[in-house]
């Protein structure tokens, strides 16, 4: 790898499509994680409660969102330093907060709202470099 190789379009394409999966692969989580309902860990359950768990669509779903998305993740790292690649995981954060809101009715306040602000603001400075 080149240490000062400029982001390209098809390596910023890897980044952000891994970045989406990453992201899908939270909400997938947490739908299947709904679907099962609040979990409680004993050593009676912990069998039972690890299959009902596993047997989640989402879930599984969410998981292979995750696989798809290190493998994208290794090809955009094999061209791109991590010190400019890794930042870009925060798009996740932008992502997951708006699907969280719109899927799951959870709270996008003002605050969390600046923050994602100042999130795009980095990562738009940071893809320019």
């Amino acid at each position: 790898m080149n240490k000062n190789t400029p982001m390209n379009f098809a390596t910023f394409s890897f980044i952000v499509t891994g970045v989406l999966l990453n992201a899908v692969a939270q909400l997938l989580l947490k739908a299947g994680a709904r679907n099962v309902g609040e979990i409680h860990l004993t050593m009676g359950n912990l069998f039972s409660t690890g299959l009902r768990v596993a047997m989640q669509l989402p879930i599984i779903g969410g998981l292979a969102c995750y696989v798809l998305s290190v493998v994208l993740w290794i090809i955009a790292l094999s061209r791109v330093d991590v010190s400019i690649a890794y930042p870009m995981l925060s798009l996740g954060y932008v992502v997951t907060a708006f699907g969280a809101w719109a899927l799951f009715g959870e709270t996008l306040s003002v605050q969390r709202l600046l923050a994602i602000l100042v999130i795009l603001v980095g990562v738009a400075w940071l893809a320019r470099t």
